[in-house]
């Protein structure tokens, strides 16, 4: 059972301290509470967990500081939709919206090279009008003999460009809980300009511990990527780790599953199941269409299959995009024969808005429908 309590309630007021009192005596039952910042309000959450089937609904919403009770299933206990429209949905950071009607494209190396290669990457996102990005420093490689990443040793210049460029987001994957305080202490020396999504890559979806520690720091979002070899319901609940541990503010990414039915595209592009990700839980969906396709092969419609990729996720309702670009692919250490180039940055862009204007008048056409 979860309670949402009435916005703004101080959890040292009367109300809240009769709501407290009455439900820690409830028998069999432990209560943990979570608070939720929305755009205008903040509201917080508690959640009964036991055996609640014996009790009473309205008796719970009877308390003065209950607005309103709702049953909810053993799976997604936090980040889970439960057939409630009216909780809260998505979060704010660094002056940018992430909900499930947003979308923001975080365009960027999969590999962080070298600073000429990032700023080039950076002064092309600002001149489109571009605030977000993605920037490798640690890369899990199926190779130990691969590159893995340049680390801590990045951090500050990528840090100071991003400020530089007016780069508010970097989306950054991390593989050990040690890396969280390499991004803070390299903020902290940069003097904080800008904000970092702490990516975990495919390999982590379930390295539990890891989850634990991005779940227990509430400084950085989190976006978690879909697992390898695992259904959707297992790596859905691998989010719900994170937000378990007191962060609830995350993104589930799709990026194609590893498949031989996929061929000739490096994975399986999964990203029909965008919608069927936003009627299970709150969270923003993000995709992933480098990683799915993994080439720059071009359909004889003159399109490239990555793009056509991106227009079906966009279409079907993302809300974020994970694209590897490079100022020159031939020299990056990672996936460079899937990154797209500067000069199609542009042309990008504007087919994303095609898709994404595509996906609103749908949206409008169904609307009655939904009522």
């Amino acid at each position: 059972m979860l309670l949402i309590l009435h916005p703004d309630t101080e959890d040292t007021s009367e109300a809240y301290r009769i709501t407290l009192d009455f439900l820690q005596k409830l028998p069999g039952i432990k209560i943990k509470k979570h608070l939720v910042q929305g755009q205008e309000q903040a509201l917080t959450e508690i959640y009964l967990i036991g055996n609640t089937s014996a009790l009473d609904k309205s008796e719970l919403e009877a308390l003065p500081a209950v607005e309103r009770a709702i049953k909810i299933s053993e799976d997604y206990r936090v980040l889970g939709r439960h057939r409630d429209d009216k909780r809260i949905s998505g979060f704010e950071y660094q002056g940018l919206r992430f909900d499930q009607e947003t979308l923001h494209v975080f365009a960027g190396l999969c590999a962080v090279d070298n600073p000429k290669n990032v700023e080039a990457m950076m002064a092309a996102l600002r001149d489109n009008g571009q605030q977000c990005t993605r920037m490798g420093a640690y890369k899990p490689r199926t190779s130990p003999y691969a590159f893995q990443g340049h680390g801590a040793s990045c951090l500050p210049w990528v840090f100071e460009l991003a400020g530089k460029y007016g780069i508010k987001v970097i989306a950054m994957e991390v593989t050990h809980e040690n890396h969280i305080r390499d991004i803070d202490e390299a903020l902290e020396k940069t003097g904080n300009p800008t904000g970092v999504i702490l990516q975990i890559g495919t390999r982590n979806t379930q390295n539990f511990e890891l989850l634990k520690a991005i779940g227990k720091q509430t400084r950085h979002p989190a976006l978690l990527k879909r697992g390898y070899g695992i259904n959707l319901s297992e790596s859905l609940n691998a989010a719900e780790y994170l937000a378990s541990e007191g962060n609830d503010r995350v993104i589930f990414c799709l990026r194609g599953m590893k498949s031989d039915y996929g061929a000739p595209h490096r994975n399986m592009v999964d990203f029909a199941q965008i919608p069927a990700v936003k009627r299970l839980t709150r969270m923003p969906v993000c995709i992933d269409p480098s990683h799915s396709v993994g080439t720059r092969e071009r359909a004889p419609d003159g399109v490239l299959d990555l793009l056509h990729a991106t227009s079906q996720g966009v279409i079907a309702g993302a809300n974020m995009i994970l694209v590897d670009f490079h100022p020159n692919p031939k020299e990056a250490l990672v996936d460079g024969p899937q990154a797209l180039l500067l000069s199609e940055l542009d042309r990008f862009l504007k087919d994303v808005d095609i898709a994404r204007q595509a996906y609103i008048a749908r949206k409008n056409l169904w609307a009655d429908a939904a009522q």
